[in-house]
């Protein structure tokens, strides 16, 4: 298995557990750790598919981390407004 492979099953596999960790709505920790499972998810992405030459998947993983930061700001380490 190649550095490539590597990061691409463990974005792959991140990835699918983030999502599921944010699809289970149980409050703003556990959704702010599937975010920053997210971001690691991105980074891995970003660097398998870069050192493949897969522009179209690390441009899209590049704009997605930026998304999965601001989950991680919003979700564990915003202070939640009294407004809601």
């Amino acid at each position: 298995m190649t550095l490539v492979d590597i990061l691409k099953w463990s974005a792959s596999v991140s990835g699918v557990i983030a999502a599921f960790m944010v699809s289970l709505d149980m409050g703003r920790r556990v959704t702010g750790w599937g975010f920053a499972l997210f971001v690691f998810s991105s980074l891995c992405w970003i660097a398998g598919a870069m050192m493949a030459s897969d522009e179209a998947l690390w441009s899209q993983n590049l704009f997605l981390f930026g998304i999965n930061l601001f989950g991680v700001y919003r979700y564990l380490i915003r202070k939640k407004s009294v407004h809601g």
